[in-house]
């Protein structure tokens, strides 16, 4: 559905010339359709954009962000090889052009002429000590498997600690040439390019700093944008950095994420003018789009939602049952969910990967194909044969972090499981706890969601390997076989299939939704994508129209 087409950028061996620069009409396209005002759009003198944050951001370190909404902002302070466009496609951002060999193992990229905050010069360095230090174990970044993911040599042997970072697949021929070699022929590697992961870092600063080089005034990037202030938890400003290679077409001067736990009070906030985008709560979307037609939107989101059963040794015994795995999945309706809690332009989701993604086939499975009154007859049938019911209650406790949305579904499926004889006691906390407790199996069962990192199913397939994200630590030989195998097919379709299958006859975790973008947003702020399913935005394409 979204356009990946990545041709006029992609360079090989066999071409004409060596290099293939990027065109600069092709450059000046993607200004246009982003930051560019069109005509008769009138700009506004303050271009300020401010927007609403769930909650703290974690970290501003590449290396260790795990959210979404870091991500967002580290897209402003830093600046990777490739960016993406209003519809996903992969578009020059530090690389100016780049070479594949003929047997698509070595990506060799040229650098254009750019800058740090500070004056120095981004340099093929300044990757190699970036990617390098993700994949080094006394980093301790949660993303070290993205790296692996990547495909770049070595880099699964440098996280399990057998081989040093500098042996990673990562080298600066020179000061503007990178060279990235991979294990395998990988589809999707140019894809990976726009995640934060992969976003240079400045290692005299960091080694100069320690843990303290995110903090305003030391914090050096060589995004569009820089950090003005950051205060955890309830706001963070950004603006605007002249040393910005392409600063000339950055018209957005001031970016401000403001923190608001509670979601109806960061509604009313929209509303009141003190904020140009929020996300519209659950229920609400269908009132808003009456009332504000030109405000209120959705859009498909790369996003799916679920609860994840904890099978670790600190799990719940009755959780490392199928059967009860199973029973509780079925038993969630998930059209009462989508139809009548969220009401946004979700969708049921049968699957762990978002129905959107290119190029994914939904196999048939039970939760697709039969009716909800059969789901449940299903579930207390199978909670029956693993010994629970009425009689013999299931204890469960269902872990959330604080959000007015996931308070409503959490209540919702507590009444879909009370009628199976299973009793759920709700445990909402915040979101470093939940996710801390997530990281150290310290759940029975707990919401999560996981966005796309890139559009292509193994985004999502990945998380569940043995050795992947995978909070409930579930492991299944067969799909970590197809997953590795995966990533040298040709036809990748049918091995996704079949992973999304043992999900589905495993259980690992109760998929509940897809995603929809349901935001409230300000008609003055243009530049936002609506085409990306990754809804994967960058600040410097941002304008902002006179009253």
């Amino acid at each position: 559905m979204v356009s990946t087409s990545f041709s006029p950028f992609r360079c090989r061996s066999d071409t004409d010339s060596a290099w293939r620069h990027i065109h600069d009409e092709t450059l000046h396209h993607h200004r246009a359709a982003g930051g560019q005002p069109a005509e008769g759009e009138k700009l506004a003198q303050n271009q300020t954009y401010t927007y609403w944050l769930l909650d703290a951001i974690k970290s501003l370190d590449p290396a260790k962000n795990t959210d979404v909404e870091g991500s967002d902002v580290l897209r402003s302070l830093f600046e990777g090889l490739m960016n993406e466009d209003a519809k996903g496609a992969m578009i020059p951002g530090v690389a100016e052009s780049f070479e594949e060999s003929d047997d698509k193992l070595t990506y060799t990229f040229r650098l254009r002429d750019a800058k740090w905050s500070n004056g120095d010069p981004v340099t093929a360095g300044d990757f190699v000590y970036a990617w390098r230090r993700v994949v080094d174990p006394e980093t301790a970044s949660e993303y070290a498997w993205f790296m692996e993911l990547m495909n770049i040599v070595n880099a699964t042997e440098i996280v399990k600690g057998e081989k040093s970072p500098e042996e990673l697949g990562v080298k600066a021929i020179d000061d503007k040439t990178l060279e990235v070699t991979l294990t395998t022929p990988t589809p999707y590697f140019i894809k990976t390019l726009s995640h934060a992961t992969t976003y240079p870092v400045p290692q005299k600063v960091i080694e100069a700093e320690g843990d303290n080089w995110t903090q305003p005034g030391k914090l050096v990037g060589n995004g569009a944008f820089v950090l003005e202030s950051h205060n955890l938890g309830v706001d963070i400003t950004l603006k605007k950095n002249p040393d910005y290679w392409d600063a000339e077409n950055v018209l957005m001067e001031t970016v401000k994420g403001v923190t608001v736990n509670d979601n109806n009070v960061a509604l009313t906030r929209y509303q009141a003018g003190e904020l140009d985008r929020v996300q519209i709560p659950a229920g609400q979307y269908p009132r808003l789009k009456q009332e504000y037609p030109d405000q209120a939107t959705s859009i498909p989101y790369a996003c799916s939602y679920a609860y994840i059963y904890n099978v670790s040794e600190k799990g719940p015994e009755a959780l490392k049952d199928v059967r009860v795995r199973r029973a509780l999945s079925l038993a969630i309706n998930r059209d009462i969910i989508v139809d009548n809690v969220l009401q946004g332009g979700q969708r049921p989701a049968t699957t762990w990967t978002h129905w959107a993604i290119e190029g994914f086939e939904q196999p048939e499975t039970e939760l697709a194909t039969l009716s909800q009154q059969e789901k449940t007859a299903k579930a207390k049938e199978l909670l029956a044969e693993a010994g629970y019911g009425p009689d013999n209650p299931l204890n469960l406790t269902l872990q959330y972090n604080t959000d007015e949305s996931h308070k409503k579904l959490a209540i919702a499926v507590q009444q879909f499981w009370k009628p199976l004889g299973v009793n759920v006691t709700l445990n909402n906390v915040e979101w470093k706890v939940h996710t801390d407790r997530l990281q150290n199996q310290d759940f029975d069962v707990a919401r999560y969601a996981w966005c796309g990192d890139y559009n292509e199913a193994s985004t999502f397939l990945d998380w569940f390997r043995t050795d992947g994200y995978n909070s409930g630590k579930w492991s299944n030989a067969e799909y970590d076989k197809l997953m590795a195998d995966s990533k040298t097919a040709e036809d990748t379709t049918p091995l996704y299939k079949r992973a999304e299958e043992i999900l589905a006859e495993e259980v690992p975790a109760a998929f509940v939704y897809h995603y929809a973008k349901v935001d409230m947003i300000s008609p003055r702020i243009k530049g936002l994508p609506t085409e990306n399913v990754l809804n994967t935005w960058y600040a410097k394409d941002l304008y902002r129209l006179a009253d």
